[in-house]
């Protein structure tokens, strides 16, 4: 393993052991179906607010997103694999399952505030689904937010004019409430599915 994977993944097991920095442990919810390559909270993590700019442009915080039950990934649209692959699963998802996740949203925070403008963002997303959500901030803003997440990332020495970002694979789910519920580690169609099901009937 590499000195940066291997930071990474002590980073990873850091903040999931640590308390989140601006959330708190909400009140009980019903507990979350068991699947395989999920791992439900056992108590909802309030996220702390923060306000970035979406794809189009627009100021939009994080609580605005409240409503409905989303899958939170966080990512960068140079990414060269991990990050196009968890979009287009998601996308395939939505689309094989039509009505059933009708209002689920989708949402891609970049931890690449540099490069990841919202036209930038907009191009990306667009390969995937017109209903995609695209955020952006600033990197430091964006760590203290992906940390309660439990999912930290870190800039790699610029190399031939260009570097990359090195993050967690880790899909989020939120409930309607905007409260962390469930981290997904490279759960099935059909594992993602049977969360945000059980989200969405609450």
């Amino acid at each position: 393993m590499t000195m940066r994977y291997a930071w990474l993944s002590a980073m990873l097991m850091a903040a999931a052991a640590a308390p989140c920095l601006a959330g708190t442990e909400a009140s009980a919810a019903r507990p979350l179906p068991v699947f395989e390559r999920v791992l439900p909270l056992n108590s909802p993590r309030v996220i702390g607010d923060i306000a970035m700019t979406d794809h189009s442009g627009a100021r939009r915080r994080l609580s605005d997103l409240a409503g409905t039950p989303a899958l939170v990934f966080f990512g960068f649209t140079h990414c060269p694999e991990v990050c196009p692959a968890a979009m287009q699963k998601l996308a395939l998802l939505k689309s094989s399952k039509g009505g059933e996740l009708e209002g689920v949203r989708v949402v891609l925070i970049s931890v690449d505030g540099e490069r990841d403008s919202p036209e930038v963002m907009q191009s990306f997303l667009k390969r995937f689904s017109e209903e995609f959500v695209g955020l952006t901030a600033p990197a430091a803003q964006v760590r203290n937010l992906a940390l309660q997440f439990s999912a930290p990332f870190f800039k790699d020495q610029p190399r031939d004019g260009g570097y990359l970002v090195q993050h967690s694979n880790r899909v989020y789910a939120l409930d309607k409430q905007g409260r962390l519920r469930a981290e997904l580690y490279d759960a099935s169609a059909e594992a993602t599915f049977g969360v945000m099901r059980a989200l969405l009937a609450e």
